[in-house]
């Protein structure tokens, strides 16, 4: 029985991750870090509500008893400078990384970034140099297990919801093209991509990058 934290869970990569991890038998405790309560009333689900992410590390809280972090919160770059693009992602996230380690650094911890990250730091993309510094600064701290997510096209199921607008419209026009995409080994519903996740703590993958072809794999390891 594995106990896990998830951040991002209002959105719809974390809520995916959520709603598996509910009827997981293998999963006895969750642990959802979250400005707003996602709404969801489980005997397995926690809240821990904190209104900036800069205030976790002084929090009477105790990570220790957790045996992983999937990290799903992000925000798109869309209308975003460099400089605050960086702040909600890497900086954000590096808070959360070093108090994770501080409290237990055999926890294995799946950051979810994108596909087309880039690991150099170097390229053209603004956020794709934001993502691959944060994925770096994960992959050498130190945990047990790392995992960088590159999530690429993902189909909702199960009444999942983006909190992007325009994102779900495009699901809206795309729905009867879903039986037929879902054929591709490069797409991924919610479902398998929170199987997938969860799983990673089962059968630990033997790289440390993994793409929408290894994530539906892996999803569907028994």
């Amino acid at each position: 029985m594995k106990r896990i934290i998830i951040t991002g869970a209002t959105g719809m990569v974390g809520k995916a991750v959520l709603f598996e991890a509910i009827e997981d038998e293998r999963i006895s405790e969750i642990l959802l870090i979250t400005r707003t309560s996602v709404g969801i009333e489980h005997s397995k689900v926690k809240e821990l509500l904190i209104s900036r992410f800069e205030e976790l590390p002084n929090l009477d809280v105790s990570l220790t008893p957790y045996d992983a972090c999937f990290h799903c919160m992000g925000v798109s770059s869309v209308g975003m400078s460099e400089k605050d693009f960086n702040q909600v992602t890497f900086k954000l996230t590096k808070i959360l990384i070093d108090a994770l380690h501080q409290a237990n650094p055999a926890m294995t911890v799946s950051y979810v970034s994108g596909a087309g990250t880039d690991s150099s730091e170097k390229g053209k993309v603004m956020w794709a140099r934001v993502k691959g510094k944060t994925e770096n600064y994960i992959l050498n701290k130190g945990f047990k297990n790392t995992y960088m997510i590159r999530l690429g096209g993902l189909l909702p199921e199960k009444g999942i919801k983006s909190k992007t607008r325009w994102y779900n419209a495009i699901y809206f026009i795309t729905r009867p093209l879903f039986p037929l995409l879902k054929l591709s080994k490069n797409i991924i519903t919610t479902t398998n991509f929170g199987q997938a996740m969860i799983n990673t703590l089962f059968f630990p993958p033997e790289k440390e990058i993994l793409e929408n072809r290894d994530l539906n794999r892996l999803a569907n390891k028994t």
